[in-house]
């Protein structure tokens, strides 16, 4: 499905490796593959967790040919558990557009580089950090559709990002102001330091922490943490399915479409979204008890 397999590759064969010493012979066992998970003395119990769901998706597709191969039991070993996101409401996302517009710098230039990333990120959901790579050519905002290009991010891949005609908008006033104080030609990068240079991400996550606390914006309820820069790309993916599920559409059918625009490497990271707003297990719930009602029916 063109999702690379950089990290089940090596661990795979390293199974296969301790499987051919251990001579199991033609019989895998569940204790087998614990005995692998937890025989590597790297990382802690969340990389053994990994090791072991990795291989546990091989023995669940040999079993479906061989009876004796035998598949570990799901939650064996603890795994990390993701943190409940933040979901900014749009109000909270204006309040932030605002007070970014409004800092005091010492460069003119920069309270309007923090808002329009921050807007970026509110209304395309990349990552922060692949926003502030991209370089004056990656930002192609005279074809059809405007779009960005993406390249090489967190998993080593590029992608094309359709942008919406006010994004898009947005982003040519920050190009034709960045033309006018003489940017261009002195810095590929399209967003703009104080000093002139590539905006450093240290410098926006600072600021964008001091924007959410001055704005009084509360940590979140359960977790305690303050929500940043990478809260805005989680309210836009549960807002995306959340308006997908206003709309009537089929979830479900159109998770992996989201997960490609996201640049996730596995859609499970996209399916963790579904979990995140009460509008979305809502929903989740009632189709499940329909579909427990018709199956009683029968």
């Amino acid at each position: 499905m063109g999702f690379p397999m950089r990290a089940e590759e090596p661990r795979l064969r390293d199974f296969v490796a301790f499987v051919t010493a251990k001579n199991a012979g033609e019989r895998i066992s569940a204790q087998l593959a614990l005995d692998w998970a937890c025989s590597s003395p790297r990382g802690g119990i969340w990389s053994r967790a990994g090791r072991l769901s990795t291989v546990r998706g091989l023995l669940q597709y040999l079993s479906a040919f061989d009876s004796t191969v035998e598949v570990p039991q799901a939650g064996l070993l603890a795994g990390r558990r993701r943190n409940k996101p933040y979901l900014f409401s749009a109000a909270e996302v204006e309040r932030l557009l605002d007070g970014a517009s409004r800092l005091q710098s010492e460069s003119e230039f920069w309270p309007q580089t923090v808002a329009t990333v921050i807007g970026l990120v509110a209304s395309t959901g990349i990552r922060s950090r692949e926003a502030l790579k991209l370089a004056v050519a990656d930002v192609q905002l005279d074809l059809d559709p405007p779009r960005l290009l993406i390249r090489d991010t967190k998993f080593y891949k590029s992608r094309l990002v359709p942008l919406h005609a006010t994004t898009a908008a947005k982003l040519r006033e920050y190009a034709d102001q960045r033309r006018r104080l003489g940017y261009d030609g002195r810095c590929m990068a399209f967003f703009i330091s104080e000093r002139g240079k590539q905006a450093r991400y240290s410098r926006l996550y600072r600021c964008v922490r001091d924007l959410v606390r001055n704005l009084g914006i509360q940590p979140h309820p359960v977790s305690g943490r303050f929500p940043g820069l990478h809260s805005l790309r989680h309210a836009f993916a549960v807002q995306r399915l959340v308006t997908w599920q206003e709309q009537g559409l089929d979830i479900r059918a159109l998770l992996p479409h989201l997960s490609v625009y996201l640049g996730h490497r596995d859609p499970v990271d996209t399916y963790w979204y579904l979990t995140a707003s009460p509008a979305l297990l809502t929903t989740a719930a009632e189709r499940f008890e329909g579909f427990v009602e018709k199956g009683g029916a029968r």
